[in-house]
């Protein structure tokens, strides 16, 4: 459990490092041609961006945990170290193992949940505002850190076992306890890790194998586009697409006790027959950061304000306070207090 729990933690913060800046690069990608940072404006991007809405899809499935990407590798240690302490004797490391399994996996659906509505509400459907400039994909001097972190990410799910010894001598070197016990790693859970490096391969070879046949097909066929089924509506438009918000409605409103929702809106009066035009808007307030973090921030910042007398923007005091300083150090010296 040691060296499962320690490893995977290690490749699992490396792993972090890879996929969020992926994610990162992908989100400045779309904001350099859209120049905004609200969703809610932006829609299809998938058309005119395609190769930076597949590497932001491969960073949301590898945070998710899903193959064959490095988040599955990762999250696979983890899992089978506290399945592994789930075997303990103590009935307070048990429960402690059986709370922790479940925290991580509420964590992978929510990190789903919210990575497939950014990818859709980004990237597919149809744009929901007009842009000033017509996007386009960025250039090969972006796109090229992107690719090379994302063949990083590839390289530990298609070798989980190269990284894994990496990590196992790192650990065993840090922790005492861990150079025994990296022996008694069971032989089958290593033959697991050698697995899912083979059959990830084989995932990958089969991707590339139907993209291309797909490909080869298609090519011989006339591809047509065309509306979506309405429903009889005969006057379709982007705004009657689903929305961030409306995509992750259910969720709020499971967790309304933590996540507060303010609204902005004007009832229609039982007599008003044909109503007017009326807006309305709403936005989530985090429980946690309002009532206690904003708090102590609040009276911290309350409480600084009474040393504003020290940074007054006069040079002379400060050229003082450096004189002041190399005193107290001349004189600390001197009578050994330093």
């Amino acid at each position: 459990m040691i060296i499962l729990g320690f490893g995977g933690a290690l490749l699992h913060t490396l792993n972090h490092s890879l996929f969020k800046s992926l994610l990162f690069f992908s989100a400045g990608s779309v904001y350099q041609q859209t120049h905004t940072r609200d969703m809610e404006k932006l829609g299809g991007l998938i058309r005119n961006m395609p190769q930076t809405a597949m590497l932001f899809l491969a960073g949301g499935m590898a945070i998710g945990g899903l193959p064959p990407f490095n988040g599955f590798v990762s999250e696979f240690l983890i899992y089978s170290g506290i399945l592994i302490g789930i075997k303990s004797v103590s009935i307070l490391y048990i429960s402690l193992m059986i709370f922790t399994l479940a925290g991580l996996a509420l964590i992978g659906g929510i990190s789903m949940l919210t990575f497939t509505k950014s990818f859709g509400t980004i990237f597919l459907g149809n744009p929901r505002t007009h842009l000033y400039l017509e996007p386009r994909e960025v250039s090969f001097g972006m796109r090229l850190p992107q690719y090379f972190i994302l063949l990083i990410m590839l390289s530990i799910g298609m070798f989980p076992q190269f990284y894994f010894s990496v990590i196992n001598e790192i650990v065993s070197r840090s922790i005492p306890a861990a150079s025994s016990a990296g022996n008694l790693i069971p032989s089958s859970l290593l033959n697991s890790i050698s697995a899912i490096g083979k059959y990830l391969m084989l995932f990958i070879v089969l991707l590339i194998l139907i993209y291309v046949i797909r490909k080869s097909l298609s090519r011989r066929r006339p591809v047509a586009i065309g509306l979506t089924w309405g429903c009889g509506y005969a006057a379709p438009t982007a705004h009657l697409q689903y929305t961030g918000k409306s995509f992750s409605k259910s969720l709020g409103k499971l967790l309304n006790f933590i996540i507060l929702e303010k609204k902005k809106y004007k009832e229609i009066s039982a007599g008003e027959i044909f109503p007017a035009e009326r807006k309305h808007s709403s936005h989530y307030i985090d429980f946690f950061v309002t009532r206690i973090f904003n708090g102590i921030a609040d009276r911290l910042l309350y409480s600084m304000n009474y040393f504003q007398f020290i940074q007054n923007g006069k040079i002379q005091m400060y050229i003082l306070y450096g004189i002041f300083f190399i005193v107290l150090v001349f004189l600390g010296t001197i009578f050994k207090f330093i």
